[in-house]
């Protein structure tokens, strides 16, 4: 716990020092400068997570806009929605002064971006990859929006609540704990990197990776790993976990019919399990959420 501690006093750390309103900047996930001189207030989030966290630090009043398809949490079916393929003009019309996006949105529609920032609008891209990352994530929101200080109040509070689900299976040896396959998409057999929040997340519950050892797929936190090193572990796993959603169709039947895949203890034997995608790849509070759950199935007795 001493390296997300350290990170935490970090964050804290930034919060304390003395505030230039003229003049703040920070460099944003796309390595561009952001430089402002007051609080955004009208803003229009393209990516779920920034539309939870905004949310979460306060900010229903300043959002105008969401994405198309963003329902968490209910608050966000309020708002008007906006998409990246339209034109730029929607979101001028709407009087926004920041749109929130992540590095894929930013890459894929560079007119749009360009337009935007032509207008007036500024434009920020963020996407955390892992739990340190996140609480620098949250403060720089904070920023934006000038809710830093309920920012660091997301980061201690997150920081509380892990440490109580953590301790939970802190007296659990090594190899006591239960060895997990995390399934992060079915069709391309792939996992989820290491350093990963879904990662994290398992960890956090007690869990064993057992692709501690995959390889990352361009920058993002999606690992390749491969059928033939899956059954080559298949008598390790004692839990098959998939994370459900968007990226991920799947369920149980899919699973126990893959070609090979009673060669997996975990399968063979029924403890095949599965979380939703939100809960555990979303860089929000509902990561906690994650932890509970994956906990409740892998040690219901402890938690």
């Amino acid at each position: 716990m001493s390296r997300y501690l350290f990170y935490l006093l970090i964050v804290i750390s930034l919060l304390n020092l003395p505030v230039n309103a003229a003049a703040q900047e920070f460099v944003d996930d796309n390595d561009r400068v952001i430089r402002f001189d007051k609080p955004f207030s009208r803003i229009i989030s393209l990516y779920p997570a920034h539309t939870e966290n905004l949310f979460s630090l306060g900010l229903s009043s300043e959002i105008i806009g969401v994405a198309s398809g963003d329902d968490f949490p209910a608050a966000a079916l309020t708002k008007n929605t906006f998409h990246y393929r339209e034109d730029a003009e929607k979101f001028i019309a709407a009087q926004a002064d920041l749109v929130v996006v992540r590095p894929m949105i930013m890459r894929a529609y560079p007119q749009l971006m360009e337009q935007l920032a032509q207008a007036g609008v500024t434009v920020v891209s963020l996407q955390p990859t892992s739990i340190e990352e996140m609480f620098v994530y949250w403060h720089k929101l904070g920023m934006l929006t000038g809710r830093e200080d309920e920012a660091a109040r997301m980061v201690a509070r997150f920081q509380k609540e892990l440490a109580e689900l953590v301790r939970r299976t802190a007296s659990l040896a090594p190899e006591h704990r239960k060895k997990v396959y995390f399934e992060a998409i079915h069709s391309k057999m792939k996992t989820f990197m290491p350093t990963s929040l879904a990662i994290f997340v398992l960890e956090s519950a007690g869990g064993s990776n057992i692709g501690a050892d995959a390889e990352q797929v361009r920058d993002t936190n999606i690992a390749y790993y491969g059928k033939e090193r899956i059954l080559a572990k298949g008598a390790e796993i004692d839990v098959f976990l998939a994370q459900q959603g968007v990226m991920n169709r799947v369920d149980e039947e899919l699973i126990r019919n893959e070609p090979g895949f009673m060669a997996i203890k975990a399968v063979r034997e029924g403890r095949i399990a599965f979380v939703d995608e939100e809960l555990v790849s979303r860089p929000t509070f509902r990561l906690l959420e994650g932890i509970r759950q994956l906990g409740g199935m892998l040690y219901p007795e402890l938690f």
